[in-house]
């Protein structure tokens, strides 16, 4: 996921920003059923993320030819490509293997995260309120863990553990944006994008290495798929733009939220998830701490416009 901080709403526009916010969370919601067609057309998640991210950076160069100057001066923005990677790298592959709606939930946890990460990298120390979501979100995830096959809630499944990780790295992503915010934005958005792609490509050389990932091998029928998936994500980064620039930071991380409702609706319908009650509730409460860490006062400046 891809955030970028503005911190303040510019007016006008509200109804179409909200709806650039919701075009976003879509993509991403749905974003599950390209990847895993592209798995059933011998393309691994990774190599997916690494190739639709290339056509992405294509994309950027093309019309931000500067982005590379602002990346070479701040070398700093390499932790960023880093954290965005590992971002993209837990989602993906995870919601191409997992229940999806288990594995959208469990990355949701960045809110809670990020109270733990802003505290270490920016010397933010939590509040009360921010103990109690914190609290909320980890008993949200204990509920989504415990299955009854399995006596403690832990992590089920390498999806599990994805989900996780790219939800900690989305926190992380966040916290080095808020801190390096002084640099180019277009070199802000190559270092999330092509760091998306090189992470991407990294895991998969090194999964190919201990036979995990098998060698990309993308049946022609896959092709269209790609570049359908590349335009779409430069769609939805478009519509984040658009949408963060004119909504408040609070208003803009509610919205983004619906993304775990396309996900819910969208993986259900296509038998990709199981909704059970103890999925639902589990999934209430860690919803509930996002939702309140959005409207916390403290976090105007903090919360970003969301995307992968």
């Amino acid at each position: 996921m891809q955030p970028d901080a503005t911190g303040a709403a510019v007016p006008g526009g509200t109804s179409r920003a909200v709806l650039a916010l919701t075009l976003n969370a879509f993509i991403w919601g749905v974003s599950w059923w390209p990847l895993r067609q592209l798995q059933g057309h011998g393309l691994h998640p990774l190599w997916t993320t690494a190739l639709v991210y290339a056509v992405v950076v294509a994309g950027l160069l093309t019309l931000r030819p500067q982005a590379w100057r602002g990346f070479l001066a701040h070398p700093q923005l390499w932790f960023l490509a880093a954290a965005s990677g590992m971002t993209n790298v837990g989602f993906n592959w995870a919601v191409t293997v997992g229940d999806v709606v288990r594995v959208v939930l469990l990355f949701y946890l960045m809110p809670a995260w990020s109270v733990l990460v802003a505290w270490v990298m920016l010397g933010e120390k939590p509040t009360p309120a921010s103990l109690l979501r914190l609290l909320l979100a980890m008993a949200g995830v204990l509920v989504v863990l415990k299955t009854p096959e399995s006596p403690w809630p832990v992590p089920q499944s390498g999806a599990d553990w994805l989900a996780i990780m790219g939800g900690f790295s989305f926190a992380v992503t966040n916290a080095v944006l808020r801190k390096y915010k002084h640099t180019p934005s277009e070199s802000r958005m190559l270092a999330m994008f092509g760091g998306s792609g090189l992470m991407a490509a990294c895991a998969a050389l090194a999964g190919m290495s201990q036979a995990i990932v098998p060698a990309p091998a993308l049946a022609a029928a896959g092709i269209p798929i790609v570049l359908g998936l590349a335009v779409a994500f430069m769609a939805s980064n478009a519509g984040l733009q658009y949408g963060a620039a004119r909504l408040a930071s609070a208003t803009t991380a509610i919205v983004m939220l619906t993304e775990i409702l396309f996900a819910s609706l969208s993986s259900a319908a296509l038998g990709a998830a199981e909704l059970t009650p103890r999925v639902l509730l589990g999934g209430a409460l860690i919803v509930l701490a996002a939702v309140l860490a959005a409207m916390a006062p403290t976090q105007s400046a903090a919360s970003g416009a969301e995307s992968h």
